[in-house]
């Protein structure tokens, strides 16, 4: 293993990555396949660019998941405790095989099939309420509460029990390190809530996928407490989050490319694949989970050593020419089914058919319903989540 040059430094002024993540991402693509570099904790990481290193390091058995084989000192994520922890994103085989399995029934695309009506139903009653005003916050009124409805429907949350889970998780995910308490009580009201919702469900279980996860951790003991609590946390935050941003992301792509929005008014029966082109030119994930070698790895021609942090930018592969040719234009005609945005082998995302069946009904219902639809700011003028990590907009202004 050759010695390691010095960590460069970060990967570019944060506002300038929030705000033009692409073309910041396009110039280390193109300096080279990986870089070492300061990450936003101020320790060193591996970046890799390239759409060929960055799928085949996905699935890479060598590349865990698991934070145990990070190297002492190497890696300061977000401390969650072992209740919100131990899950999918945190688990290499045979655990994470384990839990997989045991959820995956939930997600098979005959059942999503059976929630397109209600999806359709719920998306149609949010834009009644939206379309007396002609003009609102899409976040709020739309692309948020359509994915939150779906996954409580799906878990079995009562409606009284819908909490303000964005809020949550947006401190989770985007922790303000001059407030560090207030991202300790978001993971304390996370699991206060989901220890009352578990109690309540093993008195009285009803037909939804946390009852019969608790059944499989009682009756079966496939589960620890922990495992239970943190499986059913994931499957709600990846559940909803992710797809909020894929919708806002996907409306602002299209209203700033008039001529691909006409395209697809033109011929409705193109949307399948135009979300999948949405998920690869501004998908809500720009970079894959951190991972760390179990031992030493050569990645694009450049050696890693075991235990560093590996991080695989889905944004910068998603925009490689060498993969996409005019990568950085929309093309809703474009087999884009190749992107990584739902991740890949045996790290594919779960929920990828309800993602992709509810940002579909999504677009659908609102460009149906708005033929007049456009945003009611510049483009430049959008807030963006403050996080190399999650791609997506605070408020999405619109007008119809």
């Amino acid at each position: 293993m050759p010695s390691l040059p010095a960590a460069q430094p970060p990967l570019a002024d944060p506002a300038e990555l929030i705000a033009h993540p692409y073309e910041v991402y396009a110039r280390l693509r193109e300096a080279g396949p990986v870089h070492r570099i300061t990450g936003t904790d101020g320790l060193p990481a591996w970046l890799v660019t390239r759409y060929d290193d960055v799928r085949q390091a996905i699935a890479d058995p060598r590349l865990s998941l698991d934070k145990r084989n990070a190297k002492p000192g190497g890696y300061h994520g977000l401390a969650l405790p072992p209740a919100l922890d131990a899950n999918l994103l945190n688990m290499d085989p045979p655990d994470h095989t384990r839990i997989r399995r045991l959820v995956s029934q939930a997600f098979t695309p005959r059942r999503i099939a059976l929630l397109r009506e209600p999806v359709r139903r719920t998306a149609d009653q949010l834009l009644d309420t939206m379309e007396p005003h002609g003009r609102a916050d899409l976040i709020a009124s739309y692309a948020a509460p359509l994915p939150i409805t779906v996954i409580c429907e799906l878990l079995g949350v009562p409606p009284h029990d819908r909490r303000d889970f964005r809020s949550w998780t947006d401190t989770l995910l985007a922790p303000d390190p001059a407030q560090p308490d207030k991202a300790k009580a978001a993971v304390r009201s996370v699991i206060g809530f989901f220890t009352q919702l578990i109690s309540d469900k093993r008195a009285a279980p009803t037909d939804d996928l946390l009852s019969a996860m608790i059944a499989v951790r009682d009756n079966q003991d496939r589960l620890t407490e922990d495992e239970l609590m943190s499986l059913a946390f994931l499957i709600l935050f990846a559940g909803y989050e992710n797809t909020v941003h894929l919708i806002g992301n996907a409306t602002v792509a299209l209203l700033s490319n008039p001529g691909q929005l006409a395209a697809l008014r033109a011929d409705p029966g193109r949307l399948p694949g135009a979300v999948e082109e949405l998920a690869r030119y501004d998908g809500p994930v720009p970079l894959a989970i951190r991972r760390f070698p179990t031992e030493d790895v050569t990645i694009g021609g450049v050696g890693i050593p075991a235990g560093e942090t590996v991080l695989l930018s889905l944004a910068a592969a998603h925009r490689d020419p060498r993969r996409f040719p005019d990568p950085d234009r929309l093309d809703v005609t474009r087999d884009a089914t190749a992107h990584l945005a739902l991740g890949h082998g045996i790290h594919y995302c779960l929920g990828a058919p309800l993602a992709r069946m509810e940002t579909e009904i999504a677009l659908a219902a609102l460009l149906d319903r708005f033929p007049r639809l456009a945003l009611d700011v510049k483009p430049q003028e959008l807030h963006w989540r403050p996080s190399m990590r999650s791609r997506g907009l605070l408020s999405l202004p619109v007008h119809f």
